[in-house]
This record gives C-alpha cells, sequence and structure tokens, in this order.
C-alpha cells in the first residue's frame, strides 16, 4: 500500500516546498509515500466549469481500490491522536492506495465528494492551500511518530 498526497494546482512558494521536501524524507522512515500535483489549466472560466476540469483530472489518476481521503473544512478535526488511530485502522484494512486531497481554490467537485470514503479538516480555521499541503505532512509524520511511540510528538 502506498500513501499519498494529491494536490490541485503547483507549489509555489520556497519555503513550502523546502518544507514539504524535510517531511517527505522524514515520512520514508515510515510508509511508502508520494506527492502528486494536479494541474489543470484552464483561464477565463467559471468556478464550475474550473471544479468539473479538476475533478475530471482526479478521477482519470484514482484507481476503484484507492481510497481517497478529502483535505476539507466540512471534514472531521481529530486529535494527532486520534488521527494516528485513524491511520492505523486504514493501514490494517485497506487493500489499496491511500490517497489524501487537496482541492483547488474553489473547492470540490460533487462527484468527487461522491467519490471520498473519508473527509479531515485539519483545522477549524482558515489555511491557504499552500499551506495546508505543508501541515498536513507535519501531522502525518507526528501521526507515524505516535504510532511508533517516538518522542517526536511530545
Amino acid at each position: 500500500m502506498k500513501t499519498e498526497l494529491w494536490c490541485v494546482g503547483k507549489t509555489e512558494d520556497s519555503y513550502i516546498k523546502e518544507g514539504m521536501g524535510v517531511y517527505q524524507k522524514r515520512l520514508g522512515n515510515y510508509l511508502t509515500f508520494g506527492c502528486k500535483e494536479i494541474i489543470v489549466a484552464t483561464k477565463n472560466t467559471t468556478a464550475e466549469l474550473q471544479k468539473e476540469a479538476e475533478k475530471n483530472a482526479i478521477i482519470k489518476l484514482l484507481k476503484p481500490t484507492d481510497f481517497l481521503i478529502l483535505l476539507d473544512e466540512k471534514g472531521s478535526t481529530p486529535s494527532s491522536k486520534g488521527f494516528a488511530d485513524f491511520l492505523q485502522k486504514k493501514f490494517n484494512s485497506l487493500s489499496g492506495n491511500m490517497i489524501f486531497l487537496v482541492g483547488g481554490a474553489y473547492g470540490f467537485h460533487d462527484e468527487i465528494y461522491e467519490r471520498a470514503q473519508a473527509k479531515i479538516a485539519l483545522s477549524e480555521m482558515t489555511f491557504t492551500h499552500q499551506m495546508v499541503r505543508l501541515i498536513f505532512l507535519e501531522q502525518l509524520y507526528r501521526a507515524m511518530t505516535i504510532l511508533r511511540n517516538e518522542p517526536y510528538h511530545h
């Protein structure tokens, strides 16, 4: 099983890229992990057409066995320990890949909401789509240290 973070759009800020690189390297000690940017080139379009184009790109990449988790403001807000417990249950039961998805500026298309098996909010606060990437990777790393009873999470 592979765990992946998929993000609609490019990561442009160098400090975000650098931070993501740090956590991706650390995560390699715990699981098979990867990040993927989903680039949808549309200009002068409506929010609905943009979400439609993003949906098509996402659906094309998803396999039927993938477990899709949206990083979404409407999701549950687990504690770090709760997130670690959620991951352990999925690691024990899934046969496909675990995909965490950060949407575009307009959110997710309804069909993506329907396809998703879970939704997680990183906070009740709002973060930029760029910051969510880094915050999520830190929380994923924290969860892995919790599962291994390592001191990072204290």
